[in-house]
């Protein structure tokens, strides 16, 4: 028997630490959009974590952890950094005493790269400079038989934004044996630079994507308008980059079609782990 789908509830863990930011709205509109398509009765709570030191109890049937500005190693001695890591050991404990009834956790950006910390996956440094735009994003085999990427193309386009990364230096990825690669960044092969890792599933029940699965042509828009992201984007790629973006904006199979797939394929997966013995 399934958990009863009229009650749902849904953790969202701010990161932005008060920053005004389109990622929280993003999020909210696809757990809208999910409740609204499915008919499945679901209510999410906010907890504004850097900026309010507010966590979630483990009581909640689903997580979803967002992006933020700063340094992934800002929090290290800090209670809200503490707090959130003593939450995804309750939830991994959790998971591995029951059997049939799982708790399903999505981490993005700002906290992909704290768990990469925690769970001792690859290796987190600052970039030379910020990533920001939309870009294409490779699957890995793993990652291309993920129930997560379902319905994407091998590449997709999706939004990145970032000033660190995760990558695997000396090809010794894992400390963490179940932790698995889903998706790389392009190949730049006139730079001598790593491939930097874009998502980890870190255990069968916790992923995590470096990019923004939840960000829409309408805040997409928005930021590449601004004066400061144009000229940077253009200083950093070139001005036919900088309009092949506003145009990728527009185009339906690129970042409508990553929202519209991704965490909504990230909740039937956790919903389908709802299952009571």
């Amino acid at each position: 028997m399934t958990k009863d789908k009229n009650n749902i509830r849904v953790a969202v863990i701010d990161m932005n630490n008060g920053v005004a930011n389109q990622g929280m709205r993003g999020i909210q509109e696809v757990l809208l959009r999910y409740q609204k398509e499915t008919a499945i009765k679901l209510s999410f709570d906010i907890f504004d974590l850097r900026l309010k030191g507010e966590i979630p109890d483990h009581s909640y049937d689903i997580y979803i952890s967002s992006g933020g500005p700063g340094s992934p190693y800002d929090g290290i001695g800090k209670k809200w950094e503490d707090d959130f890591f003593a939450l995804l050991d309750e939830l991994e404990a959790f998971n591995q005493q029951n059997e049939h009834q799982k708790k399903h956790v999505f981490l993005i950006c700002h906290s992909f790269q704290m768990a990469c910390r925690k769970f001792g996956v690859g290796k987190v440094i600052e970039r030379r400079s910020t990533a920001f735009g939309i870009f294409p994003i490779y699957l890995t085999e793993e990652g291309a038989h993920d129930p997560i990427f379902n319905g994407l193309p091998n590449p997709f386009y999706t939004v990145d934004s970032r000033d660190w990364q995760v990558v695997n230096p000396e090809d010794i990825f894992f400390s963490n044996n179940e932790a698995e690669v889903l998706a790389i960044e392009k190949e730049r092969p006139h730079v001598d630079l790593e491939r930097c890792v874009m998502a980890i599933r870190f255990t069968p029940e916790i992923v995590g994507t470096q990019f923004h699965p939840e960000a829409d042509p309408v805040g997409m828009k928005l930021y590449l308008l601004q004066d400061d992201k144009k000229k940077a984007i253009i200083e950093n790629h070139g001005k036919e980059k900088y309009l092949d973006m506003l145009n990728s904006v527009d185009d339906p199979k690129r970042i409508s079609l990553t929202q519209s797939l991704i965490l909504p394929n990230f909740l039937n997966e956790a919903l389908n782990a709802l299952q009571e013995a």
